[in-house]
């Protein structure tokens, strides 16, 4: 009885100092402006030179992305790249020398382009062909070339070629005319792992053999199947699929004998696996519960590595130095974005090589997520995230948001977000969903969308506002839905469908027409178009009729609440002409509309200065319409914003 009484004590004594730890909080919370939440670095990539004494990345911290080197035991990042223009991604070290590879684009057009920039500096553009786009496939085991596919040839097809990085001459090793994806190169390179797809949910996977020309289907049955890695003897492939299950596993395919072992699985998908250069260790990612869960095996024990141990963050991901004695990986969470370390497996030192959270924010003053479950319209369960300003209560009710992923097909996921941490922070809740047809939780739940968009899975985004409205610290009356691509579509259809249940709109190009979106897919997805045909509906056919019902573009008239819409000029995926004629439509209404455009942007905002006017207008935006801080005297209707358009 005493135990039991002392752990009752101890319960309450820990809740009360954690009461009184979120009350000073709120009590002493900052309010911080876009451009400190902006002043946040972010760093991407992480290639091992070859004496393992530096890292290769990317980072924004001159406001663009360029690439940099950094010692692998910490010190100062040294510029490699100044453009002040179109963003600049590392790709590589090459495997014996400090030359390097990057890519880049024409301002978020995604026609890729390969350049070299040698170890005097000099930068060469190894795939000039205008038009064409190309992708960095990865390196030959030697050392001694690596393949990329492009389409020059075809723009529907990435066919695939080797360069040899002797002479930077490159050679056709695979044309690819019936649409197929190259995902693995056995380290012999004389297999070819290629997938075909067959809908957005499944894929085929296949084996073509260079000598003979063979082309051989491994799966038996219709399912999702991903390539993974070929192992080191070129005998096995290994694979993950959902064949007979909700979710992926890893199998173990045999060449020569066709036979299949399964030898990973978890109660989550097993994302992908690979094997580090000479197969020491199999990498592992498991999707648990829309966060990245990491497991490292030593295939010679089976046993797993341990790993360092982050408490409040998780290792979000890892790459390996060719030699296999250090990893660099990412650490972070939804409060705190990801920084980078490096690891020596041998002596267990690690280091700390960056401190991205701008030292002006309070990191006890951001937020963190909290996974909660929500009944639909149907009963059934929908997976959401949500983030609760530390100043919300039932005697301080603040506003929210419901926030819908891209896709479609996409997942929130408890990761960290510039823009959300923002609005958190300036007093909104939001309520990131995962409404039926979302990845992750299941094929069964991932197909509940197909071919009823706009209708089930907007329905599960009304109950996740209703979800909200039912919380004590929420003003019911002020909920507002906002996505980006796909979850700009839901907003729109969200204002247009059900134009009663959200306060406010924020689409971030979002599609407006399917008609036309699917008319206009970019020639490089050929390959995926089908697919998409077959979840969404296919344009020429009968299904123009559903398609049109759905598309929020003729339906302008029945939009009565206020919106903002934010566009990239170069996106080539939902077009700017998508955002022109909502914007238009909807204005013929008298309703309040905003529209921001950008000329140097694509399907996403990577520059920090459009980042930060187009966080800042969604803010301005939402304070003026949702949180209605300044209301219109006597009922008069706010005057519409002019374009903002930013070069």
């Amino acid at each position: 009885m005493n135990k039991l009484l002392s752990l009752i004590l101890l319960v309450l004594f820990v809740g009360c100092k954690k009461d009184k730890e979120t009350k000073d909080v709120a009590l002493n919370l900052k309010q911080y402006t876009i451009e400190q939440f902006m002043d946040n670095e972010a760093v991407g990539g992480g290639s091992f030179s070859p004496d393992n004494s530096k890292l290769l990345v990317s980072s924004n911290r001159s406001g663009i992305y360029n690439m940099y080197t950094v010692p692998t035991t910490g010190g100062e990042f040294t510029p490699i790249t100044a453009s002040d223009s179109s963003s600049v991604f590392a790709i590589s070290y090459f495997p014996n020398d400090e030359r390097m590879l990057y890519r880049a684009d024409g301002n978020g057009d995604e026609i890729y382009h390969i350049f070299l920039r040698d170890t005097d500096g000099t930068i060469t553009e190894l795939t000039p062909d205008e038009g064409a786009r190309a992708s960095f496939y990865g390196w030959a085991h030697d050392g001694k070339s690596f393949t990329y596919g492009s389409n020059k040839r075809d723009k529907r097809f990435m066919d695939v070629y080797e360069m040899d990085i002797s002479n930077m001459t490159s050679k056709l090793i695979y044309q690819n005319d019936e649409g197929y994806n190259l995902n693995a190169i056995s380290s012999d390179k004389n297999l070819l792992a290629l997938s075909k797809t067959i809908n957005t949910n499944d894929s085929d996977i296949f084996i073509f053999n260079r000598t003979d020309k063979s082309l051989k289907k491994i799966n038996e049955n219709q399912s999702s199947n991903a390539v993974q890695d070929f192992t080191l003897d070129n005998q096995s492939l290994y694979y993950t699929t959902d064949d007979g299950s909700e979710f992926s596993y890893v199998m173990k395919y045999n060449i020569a004998t066709g036979k299949k072992e399964k030898v990973l699985e978890k109660s989550w998908d097993i994302n992908g696996i690979y094997f580090t250069h000479n197969e020491k260790y199999m990498v592992s990612f498991i999707n648990e519960d829309a966060k990245n869960t990491i497991e490292i095996t030593e295939m010679a024990t089976g046993k797993n590595l341990e790993l360092p141990d982050f408490k409040n963050g998780s290792i979000t991901s890892v790459g390996f130095s060719r030699d296999e004695t250090m990893m660099r990986m990412y650490v972070g969470g939804s409060n705190s974005p990801s920084n980078l370390y490096t690891y020596n497996i041998e002596t267990k030192k690690l280091h700390q090589l960056t401190d991205v959270l701008n030292k002006d924010i309070d990191a006890n003053h951001l937020v963190t997520a909290k996974v909660i479950r929500y009944k639909s319209f149907d009963g059934l369960e929908i997976p959401a995230i949500y983030y609760l300003p530390h100043q919300a209560s039932a005697d301080n009710k603040v506003p929210a948001l419901v926030l819908v992923h891209g896709g479609p097909g996409g997942q929130s996921r408890q990761n960290f977000s510039s823009l959300t941490q923002y609005l958190v922070n300036h007093g909104y809740a939001v309520l990131a969903v995962n409404n039926r047809g979302s990845s992750g939780y299941g094929k069964t739940f991932f197909q509940m969308d197909d071919l009823n968009h706009g209708e089930k899975d907007l329905q599960d985004c009304v109950e996740g506002k209703n979800w909200l409205a039912s919380q004590p610290e929420i003003d019911a009356s002020k909920i507002g839905i906002m996505g980006g691509s796909y979850g700009g579509y839901m907003t729109m259809a969200a204002l247009t469908y059900t134009p009663n249940e959200f306060a406010v709109g924020v689409n971030i190009f979002g599609v407006t027409n399917w008609l036309r979106t699917l008319k206009s897919i970019p020639p490089w997805w050929e390959s995926f178009k089908d697919a998409l045909y077959k979840e969404l509906g296919n344009p020429h056919t009968a299904d123009s009729i559903r398609l049109r019902r759905i598309s929020p573009l003729f339906h302008t008239d029945k939009v009565t609440k206020p919106l903002i819409v934010l566009q990239g000029a170069k996106d080539p995926r939902v077009l700017q002409v998508e955002s022109d004629e909502i914007v238009e439509g909807v204005r013929k209404n008298g309703v309040p509309v905003e529209y921001v455009l950008f000329e140097d942007e694509g399907h996403g905002f990577v520059k920090k200065e459009n980042q930060i006017e187009a966080y800042s207008r969604i803010l301005k935006f939402l304070d003026t319409y949702l949180k209605k801080e300044n209301e219109p005297i006597d009922g008069e209707i706010p005057s519409k914003e002019i374009e903002a358009e930013t070069n």
